[in-house]
């Protein structure tokens, strides 16, 4: 058996409740654990958005971009290997082409260029007819070389970007930014398209465009938040929530739709978690494996049928994906278990590596590490350089950038690059470099930790009663609001009879049970669990859930998605 991990209820103030009066009990009382006090934050209307004026650098850019639409410039939009810069190419090149822009995209090879824009990247951007503005999109902030590169060949270059910058800010004709320290923007944790809505936003406006062509690209924006998993303050659901309606209406890219059915999720009743786990890594497959142009392509097709193909194209992909992922993921487990498995013994942080790992899913392997050893993890690949490129993931209450920050000042030069977020983060260094910098990022993180953390707790919305276990409830938490990152979707704990266990999949549980000395019987579903019940099923189980609505054969139902599960 596995360590057991604690399950913490949250606490809910009476007074932060009786703020939120008129909102079903049920709902206000998650609301009111998750920080809301006034039911105003419940108006998801768009004219709740953070103004658009109010990004810094914003105006300006959008003059930019103004000034060479009206000249008849070439424009290179420079895009990213994920989901999130997938989206923000597509949305960019559309409302440019729709002003008539000569306009046209790049996508750095991960094998090839490695992250953001390079000077490898800028060479080969200049060849031929070189853009006379270069834009980037999810990525520059930290692109030194390949922005002055761009300069000196003669480009204006606006840098629009949400990852967090180094001690100086790189030598763009503008950038957009608004994780950059100081700004006033009441939304920092924008997501790269999020930014680029605002620049097209506030572009649109300076150039007089028809109401309706920004807004009427929320789908895209929708769905690079939820993939790239920001923190889901009110202005990033307002984007996702009005994105989510397009898609739900019919409205929204063919590409979009043909992700999502292609992932048997109907767009009719699309949710965040159809975002999150059907069209998202289905985009991610092609930059992980492939080439993203692929993912962008599929976002920019206007034609159903091409959209379908490509996105059978991407589901392939998708499939190879999770193939590698699961034999790295054995072998990293091998890893790991050369090290003592008694959570008290494990180090704060897991460096693992092994010789003929695909980079463009270490970054996978080190999230799902994470979520079985309940701490931060940094998983190599060897590039073709020779050096090793890091991917790492990070728990709540451990800013791992910053702690890959403390390691480069206490060692300078030991990592060749490094940035990210605080959940997620990349990294460069030399292979001879592995040992003292494992050794430095565990000091790095054992500083930085707080007690308790690597404990795996699971923060629980309390116990449903066996009334509220059905359909309607499960359909009330699913159109409540966009949830996601720092918005987390319910979860509830409670102890369960086990009528009926079985393996489905390679590792995934299908559970039949029924709340202890109730009468309702209820399926669950526990993915990638099969290793927690041991030898013979217990007859009593605790379990932390989420309260799903299951769709089969056209009967709906509701399910128990586990989260975790251990004997009561």
């Amino acid at each position: 058996m596995l360590k057991r991990r604690p399950i913490r209820r949250r606490e809910v103030a009476p007074a932060a409740l009786a703020s939120l009066q008129g909102v079903p009990s049920v709902l206000a009382r998650l609301y009111a654990a998750r920080g809301l006090r006034d039911p105003g934050e419940l108006d998801l209307a768009l004219a709740g958005l953070a103004p658009v004026g109010s990004l810094e650098g914003v105006e300006d850019a959008a003059a930019l971009v103004a000034r060479h639409l009206a000249a008849g410039s070439r424009i290179l939009v420079v895009g990213d290997f994920d989901a999130d810069g997938a989206t923000s190419t597509a949305l960019l090149l559309r409302v440019l082409r729709a002003l008539g822009g000569d306009v046209g995209y790049l996508v750095p090879d991960r094998f090839v260029h490695g992250y953001g824009l390079s000077p490898a990247l800028v060479q080969q951007a200049a060849e031929g007819a070189p853009p006379a503005l270069l834009i980037t999109v999810d990525s520059g902030i930290n692109c030194h070389p390949g922005v002055r590169l761009a300069i000196e060949l003669g480009m204006e270059v606006l840098v629009t970007d949400h990852h967090l910058p180094g001690e100086q800010l790189p030598p763009a004709t503008a950038i957009v930014n608004p994780a950059i320290p100081g700004q006033g923007f009441p939304s920092r944790c924008l997501a790269g398209v999020g930014v680029a809505f605002y620049l097209a936003a506030a572009l649109a406006r300076q150039v007089g465009a028809e109401r309706g062509l920004v807004p009427g690209l929320l789908d895209l924006v929708a769905l690079g938040t939820v993939a790239d998993l920001v923190p889901l303050d009110r202005n990033n659901r307002i984007l996702v929530e009005h994105g989510l309606k397009r898609i739900r209406a019919g409205a929204c890219r063919p590409g979009i739709e043909a992700l999502l059915r292609a992932g048997n999720r109907d767009p009719r009743q699309a949710v965040t978690t159809d975002l999150a786990f059907a069209a998202g890594p289905r985009l991610n497959a092609a930059g992980r494996l492939d080439d993203m142009s692929v993912g962008i392509e599929c976002l920019l097709s206007d034609d159903p049928g091409r959209a379908a193909e490509l996105a059978g194209l991407l589901s392939g992909l998708n499939e190879e994906r999770k193939q590698i992922e699961a034999q790295m993921q054995q072998e990293a487990l091998q890893a790991v278990g050369g090290l003592e498995l008694a959570a008290e013994r494990l180090p704060p942080v897991l460096c693992v590596y092994r010789s003929g790992w695909h980079s463009g899913v270490v970054g996978l392997v080190a999230a799902r590490l994470k979520e079985r050893y309940h701490r931060p993890v940094v998983a190599f690949a060897r590039d073709d350089s020779g050096l090793l490129k890091g991917s790492a993931r990070s728990v709540s209450g451990l800013h791992i950038r910053d702690a890959l920050a403390d390691v480069d000042a206490a060692c300078p030069g030991l990592i060749e690059r490094f940035g990210g977020h605080a959940m997620a983060a990349g990294l460069t260094l030399a292979p001879a470099a592995l040992d003292e910098f494992t050794a430095a990022l565990e000091a790095a993180v054992g500083a930085r930790i707080e007690p308790g953390l690597l404990d795996g707790e699971i923060v629980s919305d309390g116990e449903l009663p066996e009334e509220a276990l059905g359909l309607a409830t499960a359909e009330l938490l699913r159109d409540a609001a966009p949830w996601g990152q720092g918005f987390p979707e319910p979860v509830f704990d409670g102890v369960f009879e086990l009528l009926d266990s079985r393996i489905v999949g390679l590792d995934h549980l299908k559970l039949r049970v029924r709340p202890a000395g109730g009468r309702r019987v209820l399926d669950a579903i526990a993915f990638r669990q099969a290793d927690r019940l041991g030898g013979a099923p217990p007859r009593r189980l605790r379990l932390a859930y989420r309260l799903g609505v299951n769709e089969y054969a056209g009967v709906r139902s509701a399910q128990l998605v586990v989260e975790y599960l251990e004997p009561a």
